[in-house]
């Protein structure tokens, strides 16, 4: 019987979760008209993948990678009462598997880590207009902090 099985990334599942991001800024263009035109990248997955400071976790299934997050440790602004907290991004799931928790399963690997690493703080930024990604990261005790506007001329 096939399971999903969540792991720590490896160097050899590089070039999937290359496609991985560029499935997500496809995904995140209509939310968003001021991403630029053609290939562009959001991380440094590699280094990611290598980093002490962060962790990518992917979940397998049949020997497939099929979904993505990733943690990493950043600073938190100097007013605020915690010294660093643990971002999150980089969550993606394949559509053959959407509907199996897959997104949850990786949250709670990298809240895992993050309370290995001693933080208690995370935070994550998601499109307010993508209602279906606000929905699940609430299901999982996220509460909406900050809005960010903008306005062009």
């Amino acid at each position: 019987m096939n399971s999903y099985k969540v792991r720590t990334a490896r160097i050899e599942d590089l070039e999937t979760l290359l496609n991985f991001e560029q499935e997500i800024v496809k995904a995140e263009r209509p939310f968003d008209p001021t991403i630029q035109k053609g290939d562009i990248s959001y991380y440094d997955i590699r280094e990611l993948i290598l980093s002490p400071d962060a962790e990518v976790v992917v979940v397998e299934y049949n020997g497939n990678v099929v979904a993505s997050g990733h943690a990493r440790i950043r600073e938190a602004r100097h007013y605020l009462d915690h010294e660093t907290y643990s971002y999150l991004g980089f969550m993606y799931t394949d559509p053959n598997h959407r509907g199996q928790g897959l997104n949850a399963k990786i949250v709670d690997a990298l809240q895992a880590w993050t309370t290995k690493k001693g933080i208690k703080e995370i935070r994550l930024t998601v499109y307010n207009d993508n209602e279906a990604a606000v929905r699940a990261y609430e299901k999982k005790g996220f509460k909406k902090h900050i809005i960010e506007m903008r306005l062009t001329e």
